[in-house]
């Protein structure tokens, strides 16, 4: 059964809710964070990407990560942040567009990732956890949450809505995305109690996204056991922090593709290898998106086009969790046999594009004329996710998007 645990935060005083709210690290680069940090020295970003205040060739320098730690202490010392006194779960909501997602705040267990209690969909890159191992091991914190899923859960759904209907919330903030932010602070021991009993029923956990955070959060607990053979089990170094969400709640987008070239394919000999496995339908100029699964759309030379797959999965394929997702059928049909990608990890003539963006993103960046073609693809399903995990197995790399992403900012778990 799932562990999931309240845990005492350092959150910002709500006066500088508004100003330390921050994107997430991973998807600002080095010059976006340091325009952030210069705009807003109290924003997050001047903790979670110390990088920023270096140049781009001592970005995993030693010195970053004495950075971060010396601006997390900075913030705590000029009662920016303040750490909570009692243990707490933490309702977040975030609203984009009418749409709402309510998660839950806590610390799962390290052992729980482990032993597959938290099950997970994608590989890690090993040079990506290092940053976030050096990151949280000097921090001596989990500086930003993992974004985990559940299984529909009628009892955590309704008292959630008691909590969030019965009060107002610590903070309110509207980002510069025009994504609403609230959150709730629950400390009340009955409340407490129950979030702990209604988790503890739960066979899985599923990771949505933050894989790499989960990893390196994991390898930092084995690096602090080892300093301390004399551990109980009960330090907070085997903990890391989480928002989960119940799977009901989440929105998962399309993750598009784009070609740099047509793998000495003129546009004539591309589109009628095309036909093969696909009808090929002129769509013209105006974007267009695919409307269901099994169907994709492709910009090229100026025009949409409308691909629907008339070749059959073989009955292996339709079984297969990973085998039958739209990604796969594009990667195994497209990609690698008519466009050379044999794998999209590491192929540096692939690029990505998140659903958030539209299809007139794809279009600019062919029309740009550093990429020769794009892919829309039918976004995968929460479903789909758990169905891959429950497996044991991954997805392809840049399945799922997920928006709105998860704020930084509001939470720090100490370890």
């Amino acid at each position: 059964m799932a562990i999931f645990k309240p845990f005492k935060a350092l959150r910002p005083d709500k006066k500088y809710a508004d100003k330390t709210l921050c994107q997430p690290y991973d998807i600002v680069t080095q010059t976006e964070a340091k325009v952030i940090c210069e705009k807003n020295p109290e924003s997050f970003m001047q903790i979670i990407r110390g990088d920023q205040a270096f140049p781009a060739s001592e970005k995993y320098s030693d010195a970053v990560y004495q950075h971060s730690l010396a601006q997390l202490i900075a913030f705590e010392e000029k009662g920016i942040m303040i750490q909570d006194t009692a243990p707490s779960y933490y309702i977040y909501s975030q609203t984009l567009a009418g749409r709402t997602q309510t998660g839950i705040v806590g610390c799962c267990s390290v052992d729980d990732y482990e032993n597959g209690v938290i099950k997970r969909h994608e590989f890690t890159r090993p040079e990506k956890e290092q940053d976030r191992i050096r990151h949280f091991d000097v921090c001596n914190a989990n500086t930003e949450p993992v974004f985990l899923i559940f299984k529909n859960n009628l009892s955590i759904k309704a008292l959630t809505e008691t909590i969030v209907s019965g009060s107002n919330p610590a903070y309110d903030v509207s980002d510069d995305a025009d994504v609403r932010h609230r959150l709730w602070a629950v400390a009340d021991s009955s409340l407490v109690a129950e979030f702990d009993r209604l988790f503890t029923q739960m066979p899985a956990l599923y990771i949505a996204d933050g894989h790499h955070r989960t990893a390196s959060a994991a390898k930092v607990a084995h690096k602090r056991r080892a300093d301390h053979p004399d551990y109980d089990g009960t330090e907070e170094f085997n903990r890391f922090m989480a928002v989960a969400f119940d799977q009901d709640q989440l929105h998962v987008m399309d993750y598009n593709r784009l070609i740099s070239d047509l793998n000495g394919l003129t546009k004539e000999d591309f589109l009628e290898k095309l036909q093969k496995d696909f009808d090929v339908i002129l769509s013209g100029p105006d974007d267009i998106l695919p409307q269901k699964k099994g169907d994709f759309t492709m910009y090229l030379d100026n025009n949409w086009y409308h691909l629907t797959l008339i070749a059959e999965l073989a009955e292996d394929e339709i079984k297969h969790p990973t085998h039958s997702l739209d990604v796969s059928v594009l990667q195994n049909k497209v990609l690698e046999p008519l466009l050379g990608i044999a794998d999209p990890r590491t192929d540096n003539r692939i690029g990505f594009s998140g659903g958030i963006k539209g299809p007139s993103e794809l279009k600019k960046m062919v029309d740009s004329g550093q990429y020769a073609v794009a892919f829309a693809v039918y976004p995968v399903s929460v479903d789909d996710i758990i169905k891959v995990a429950d497996a044991g197995m991954v997805m392809p790399p840049k399945s799922t998007w997920f928006e709105p992403k998860l704020g930084s900012g509001w939470f720090v778990h100490k370890i």
